[in-house]
């Protein structure tokens, strides 16, 4: 696995979410490696790490990892986890044995009946889109106007997102040979399985943004069903990537639970006074930016 290690202290895993790669963490890498031994891979298919050879499931995903681990002496390393990611460190969490402490941002896996296929089209049309868009990227994440409307789906404020973030993370999905396998299993494969109370002692805290429409809010109850051992901490004024959307207060929940502190959620969220709070983006945005987008991918194919 291709990977990046930056910094000094005790080891911290970082795993991205599907399309992404290690610089999807680079709002917080630096605040984070100034306190831990920070190891952000791109995970297999993903960045520049070659895909597996075999069948891409989070269940082969998560034996890369653990194989990543043997290789460099890491068993029990706390981790972090975004979307995707956020599902494999629990995964793992849930093997025993191979994490530390954990933290799970905005897990996928946890949608039931009709937000199945909501997710899965929403998320392959977008993708769609961005292929044929790559020529422009740089353009069109670059303007504020369409750089929302492209990360509607995934971000509070979207037009707040560094421009070289989003092009870096659209390059990424563009390029990402494993993302048609992986959306597919990670939509219609096998459910993620629990842990029953009691069998992690490790601290685990699994963090929702209230404004996610990609894992929805409603989804965190099913995520603490099956994981009891959790303690859910909601980001507000979020979407899908607190590490976008409120990147100084996902750094200090990070270190927070990753060093084992008993922390309040107040501390961890130091919320802004209302003067200087800026507004997420309203349902109404987060809707014409999904309607542009399924409206320019089916453009795209009728012009093909």
């Amino acid at each position: 696995m291709n990977y990046v290690r930056r910094g000094a202290g005790k080891p911290l895993l970082l795993l991205h979410g599907i399309g992404g790669s290690w610089r999807s963490w680079q709002t917080i890498l630096d605040d984070l490696a100034a306190q831990r031994d920070v190891i952000a891979v791109d995970l297999p298919g993903f960045g520049n790490t070659p895909p597996l050879v075999g069948p891409v499931t989070m269940a082969t995903l998560a034996d890369a990892v653990t194989d990543f681990l043997k290789e460099h002496d890491l068993l029990g390393i706390d981790a972090v986890g975004s979307s995707m990611g956020a599902r494999l460190v629990l995964e793992l969490a849930r093997r025993g044995g191979v994490l530390g402490a954990v933290v799970s941002l905005d897990p996928g896996g946890f949608w039931q009946g009709w937000e199945i296929p909501v997710f899965y089209h929403s998320v392959a049309l977008s993708t769609k889109l961005v292929r044929a868009l790559q020529p422009v990227m740089p353009a069109v994440t670059g303007n504020p106007v369409t750089r929302t409307l492209l990360l509607a789906q995934f971000s509070a404020h979207p037009w707040k997102v560094p421009a070289h973030v989003a092009l870096d993370e659209m390059r990424s999905f563009a390029q990402a040979p494993s993302f048609d396998e992986l959306l597919n299993d990670l939509a219609y494969g096998k459910v993620q399985q629990g842990a029953r109370q009691g069998s992690i002692s490790a601290p685990l805290v699994i963090g929702w943004g209230r404004q996610d429409y990609v894992c929805l809010p409603s989804q965190s109850k099913l995520a603490l069903e099956k994981f009891p051992d959790a303690r859910l901490y909601w980001f507000d004024q979020c979407g899908h990537f607190p590490q976008w959307d409120q990147p100084a207060e996902a750094t200090r929940l990070i270190l927070a639970a990753t060093a084992g502190h008993d922390f309040s959620d107040a501390e961890i969220a130091q919320r802004a006074s209302k003067a200087t709070r800026s507004k997420p983006a309203s349902k109404v945005a987060v809707a014409a930016g999904v309607a542009a987008l399924v409206f320019g991918a089916l453009w795209l194919l009728k012009k093909k």
